[in-house]
């Protein structure tokens, strides 16, 4: 599994000229450059862990 803390590098953010919100400061992450091809991501977000899935049926579930 891995995991991600404020100091790690995290993978590149895409600007996207077409995704939704764009012109309004939001990036886009691509879920597979965030996975690195595993199942589960943790989320490290101020003192809470967060587990990012994804599911047999192609779903990402966030959960705390």
């Amino acid at each position: 599994m891995l995991a991600f803390h404020p100091h790690d590098t995290a993978p590149a953010a895409v600007e996207s000229g077409s995704a939704p919100g764009a012109g309004r400061g939001e990036a886009e992450v691509d879920s597979a450059r965030l996975l690195r091809g595993r199942r589960e991501l943790l989320i490290r977000h101020g003192d809470e862990c967060y587990r990012l899935r994804h599911t047999r049926n192609d779903k990402l579930i966030l959960t705390k």
